[in-house]
């Protein structure tokens, strides 16, 4: 019985010891696990011919400064709306709050979102969707935008790891239909965090 309980607290050691603790370990997860679904057939938005030479996604070095604390402004009182996307698509999605956040010496407000039938699984309960453009879209970045996934926070304050920003499946086979970032979510500063934009061989 001793050996079960010392194997059991072993396993929990190590299962704990696995977990990405830092901001900084997530994003080389989230990074890892990209790569991972890029290179597998089965889940890859890539052409076939484009797995079979598929070694990595090009990755801005990951920053700590791009780890931002945002303050979460709640807007309960907004109405659905159909977002355009890059084909005659339309989700509905519904605007969950407004973030305010500083960088490189300035404030920056960004809208967050929610799918509006996404939200209604239970696995996506608590996701939230933001799309955003930058100073960098068009020139090392896809010009379309990149999106961060994040959850509905406990307080008012939310974590934007840039780092783990990625570019919408639509930048690597036309076939898929991808949110267009609305105009007011630019970000008037460089975002050198995140995947970089799709280079074709």
């Amino acid at each position: 019985m001793k050996k079960l309980f010392m194997l059991g607290a072993l396993l929990t050691m190590m299962i704990a010891c696995s977990q990405p603790k830092t901001a900084i370990e997530k994003a080389e997860l989230f990074q890892s696990k990209l790569n991972k679904e890029f290179a597998n057939k089965d889940s890859s938005p890539l052409p076939p011919d484009a797995i079979k030479k598929f070694t990595s996604l090009d990755f801005y070095p990951i920053e700590e400064r791009y780890i931002i604390q945002a303050k979460l402004t709640l807007t309960p009182e907004e109405k659905p709306f159909e977002m355009p996307t890059t084909t005659e698509r339309k989700p509905v999605y519904v605007k969950y709050g407004v973030l305010n956040f500083l960088l490189s010496g300035k404030e920056h407000q960004l809208d967050i979102y929610q799918d509006v039938n996404l939200r209604e699984k239970k696995e996506y309960a608590n996701h939230l969707f933001l799309p955003f453009t930058d100073l960098t879209s068009g020139v090392s970045s896809y010009g379309g935008g990149r999106y961060l996934d994040l959850e509905i926070p406990k307080t008012d304050s939310i974590t934007l790891n840039f780092n783990m920003a990625y570019n919408p499946y639509c930048v690597y086979n036309p076939k898929f239909s991808c949110p267009i970032p609305p105009a007011q979510n630019f970000i008037e500063a460089e975002i050198n965090a995140g995947v970089k934009d799709y280079k074709y061989e």
